[in-house]
């Protein structure tokens, strides 16, 4: 406990406040912020004053004047991580996850094989992921030819801006592109997240604060809520999934896509419903019957439903089409249920990665596959 006490020392001497909190080690789940009394609604929890926070402004001058102008936020603030000698936040960075701990969570890192067995959503996202951390690894390299930094070196600092940044906006930063509006703060970022909000975050000029939505009693976890994500999302951006999340979805489009013709494609694209098909615990989306409809469907009756026409020509013609397609998705359903099963068999049979990763990989793909089965126990077709 002596580097959760050193932490909470040094954060006294930033002015930072925490009422009826503290960081403990939870089992099997690294470092969370737990109750040590009785907390009611509506009390602040923990107040950083702006000043402690970790910005672009506060990036070292000897990193920040290296790198090209325009540079992101996340790429700066990964290498004040990696490169600046300061001692100033040696107390911070001692809680800061491992570097064996990100490269076994975090799918950025995992061996390339692995990236082709995530969900498609998760593989989207890590793609864009890997886009923008080789964009800021280039413009290191070129920075600081000399630097003994390593790409995985930079890649741990990266990977820890990704997953322990805080989305604000202020006066000061509201011309900064969206992506630039990021702040590493400490203790705070050793929240964890719950699908429901357990504590809402304030920024204010001064000081930012966390304030309890509900009640906690002494030793429960408290939570903040890093927004309303599905399970991929969470997977691909901080290397876990919640057991149960009301925010989970699944794409389809590796069910559907394929089942549509070029022109049916070409059709789609032109009213701007191609792709992106999800499903969620209320059942699939609004883009995923317009596609289902054109497959089941005549093409005119296709272009009413489009077109906002839908049940003009009767309840029962309505309801007979709406069985059409929901036979047509449980089928589709299934086909992708037996997708996913061969997809786990390939995932346990392998050896890539480590254990951790696959386990990962497969409790994943085994939440998909209960969604998928909810809707079809829902539709009874």
């Amino acid at each position: 406990m002596e580097v959760y006490e050193d932490l909470l020392n040094w954060a006294r001497g930033q002015d930072i406040e925490l009422h009826g909190i503290e960081p403990r080690p939870l089992s099997g789940r690294g470092i969370g912020v737990v109750s040590t009394k009785s907390i009611k609604e509506n009390e602040v929890l923990l107040r950083v004053p702006t000043s402690a926070l970790r910005t672009a402004k506060t990036v070292c001058k000897k990193v920040s004047s290296k790198l090209p102008t325009g540079s992101r936020v996340h790429g700066l603030l990964a290498a004040d991580i990696i490169l600046n000698p300061s001692p100033k936040y040696k107390q911070w960075n001692a809680v800061m996850p491992s570097r064996e701990d990100v490269w076994a969570s975090l799918p950025l890192t995992w061996n390339r094989r692995l990236h082709e067995l995530l969900p498609r959503s998760a593989r989207e996202r890590l793609r864009k992921q890997e886009t923008k951390f080789e964009r800021d690894w280039t413009a290191i390299k070129q920075a600081f030819p000399d630097s003994k930094i390593s790409r995985n070196d930079y890649l741990y600092a990266w990977a820890l801006v990704n997953t322990r940044t805080f989305y604000y906006e202020l006066n000061g930063n509201s011309k900064l592109h969206k992506d630039d509006r990021l702040a590493l703060q400490p203790v705070a970022d050793l929240l964890n997240h719950h699908d429901s909000e357990g504590c809402k975050v304030d920024f204010e000029s001064d000081d930012c604060t966390i304030t309890s939505t509900r009640a906690y009693a002494p030793g429960d976890e408290v939570y903040i809520c890093y927004g309303n994500h599905g399970n991929d999302f969470l997977l691909a951006e901080y290397g876990f999934v919640l057991p149960q999340n009301r925010w989970d979805e699944v794409c389809l489009d590796d069910a559907i896509l394929p089942k549509l013709s070029a022109r049916q494609k070409e059709q789609l694209d032109e009213v701007g419903f191609l792709g992106n098909y999800m499903l969620d615990s209320n059942g699939v989306c609004y883009r995923t019957q317009v596609a289902l409809r054109l497959i089941c469907l005549p093409l005119n009756e296709w272009r009413r439903f489009v077109d906002g026409e839908a049940g003009a020509g009767g309840g029962d013609a309505e309801r007979q089409q709406q069985e059409e397609v929901d036979r047509k998705l449980v089928h589709l359903l299934r086909k992708y249920q037996d997708m996913i099963r061969n997809t786990v068999e390939r995932i346990k049979d392998s050896e890539v990665g480590q254990p951790c990763q696959r386990d990962l990989l497969c409790l994943r793909w085994t939440q998909i596959q209960s969604l998928m089965e909810k809707t079809i126990e829902k539709l009874d077709v």
